[in-house]
């Protein structure tokens, strides 16, 4: 482990945030003698953000807790591009108006885990559409466009993975890296701004922004990533079967976000809990040291920071209770997806998938082929099996032994 002289370098580093840093040596000189306003840049293609963009989310906080300023950037004008990095298809085109009703959907969950306001550290969030949309494109491309060369745009991981691929990519979705390193440059002017965050898929566009504004600003920036976010079975952080696992309560039900984290694997305790929640390093030590059933309890623990810090208290509360009575067997706890079938009843098929179990009725029918799902006990495997509770009557419906839900009339 590096020594830093700064609170931020050494924060980030001891809770294992750092992949690659641009100057090193020169961020933790200028963090340990004045206030760093920093920013990471969030798309708004969706109402809700998903854990993969946790571990960005906690930098930012990071960034606050070592006495820094965190500035979070909303792509209201990258949006309406789409970034490449990481896709193997063009991302579909979202209206000005669908784009701001997920800013202010997503702007939730930040309000919860940054301090917002006017002070010196406090977090700002900015919308890059500010000043993207007003720029001329011909001016743009004369300003900024002679510092960028095709050669050199080819060999971004963004685009070669693209073009190896044989997918296509769009001139639209190619001008996105000149976009986010304009970001950086504003940024720079308008709020002082000598730091950006990111993935390590965003180190590229990241390195973009620093020369750019070395060549039209004279200014001396700094960038940092983060390690790319698996889990130790080599899944990609964030998806699972039944799909994303979103950060807000409205794209997925707190039980269902708590369960995420209690049912991950026992080699990913100790690095969550470090990326993850603000317990100290000692408490963190401590419980990833559990062994056996007991590393159980440390899962709980991370559950319930997790979701404290992102959904709030009470949900972390009600998601343990329900999971509680949930696997005691006694009872059907309170907070578990609910759905109701109406007076027609539904196909356990379509029920598996319309209320999340399931990622699609393919996905149900397979599940129930390996007699994985049970209806109050008994195990069910024809799809088309009709599911109509009695008025009044709770059927407790279940996929394997961790995941449950409840079905009503």
């Amino acid at each position: 482990m590096s020594t830093y002289e700064s609170a931020l370098l050494r924060l980030l580093d001891e809770r294992g945030y750092i992949h690659q840093t641009t100057d090193a040596a020169g961020l933790d000189a200028l963090a340990a003698k004045q206030i760093v306003p920093g920013y990471i840049g969030f798309d708004a293609t969706a109402p809700s953000l998903h854990i993969g963009s946790l571990v960005q989310i906690m930098m930012l906080r990071r960034l606050q807790q070592a006495g820094h300023k965190p500035i979070v950037v909303m792509g209201g004008g990258t949006t309406k591009i789409g970034d490449p990095s990481g896709k193997d298809e063009s991302r579909k085109l979202l209206t000005p108006d669908v784009i701001d009703d997920n800013i202010a959907s997503i702007f939730t969950v930040f309000e919860r885990l940054l301090t917002f306001g006017d002070g010196p550290t406090d977090a700002l969030m900015v919308n890059n559409d500010e000043w993207l949309s007003g720029l001329g494109y011909i001016d743009l491309l004369r300003d900024v466009g002679p510092h960028f060369t095709i050669n050199r745009m080819l060999t971004f991981d963004s685009v070669k993975l693209r073009l190896e691929r044989e997918q296509p990519l769009t001139f639209l979705e190619f001008n996105y890296m000149i976009l986010q390193a304009y970001d950086f440059v504003e940024l720079a002017r308008r709020y002082d701004c000598r730091l950006q965050m990111g993935g390590s898929d965003q180190w590229g566009n990241i390195v973009n922004g620093m020369e750019l504004g070395r060549r039209l600003e004279g200014r001396e920036l700094f960038g940092l990533t983060t390690p790319l976010l698996t889990t130790a079975d080599g899944a990609k952080m964030g998806k699972t079967a039944a799909g994303a696992v979103w950060l807000n309560e409205d794209q997925l039900p707190a039980y269902d976000f708590w369960q995420y984290w209690r049912n991950v694997d026992d080699r990913d305790v100790g690095r969550f809990l470090r990326l993850f929640t603000d317990l100290p390093h000692d408490e963190i030590a401590r419980l990833e040291a559990l062994e056996g059933a007991e590393i159980n309890n440390a899962k709980i623990v991370l559950a319930n920071e997790v979701t404290k810090l992102v959904r709030g208290g009470d949900a972390a509360t009600r998601a343990e209770a329900t999971a509680r009575e949930t696997f005691a067997g006694s009872g059907a706890g309170e907070d578990l997806p609910t759905l109701s079938t109406g007076p027609e009843g539904m196909r356990i098929a379509a029920l598996l998938t319309e209320i999340g179990l399931t990622a699609s009725n393919g996905e149900a029918k397979r599940k129930l082929a390996e007699g994985a799902v049970k209806l109050e006990g008994e195990t069910i495997t024809d799809p088309g099996h009709l599911v109509l509770p009695a008025d009044g009557e709770t059927l407790r419906l279940s996929l394997g032994k961790k995941r449950h839900a409840l079905v009503k009339r």
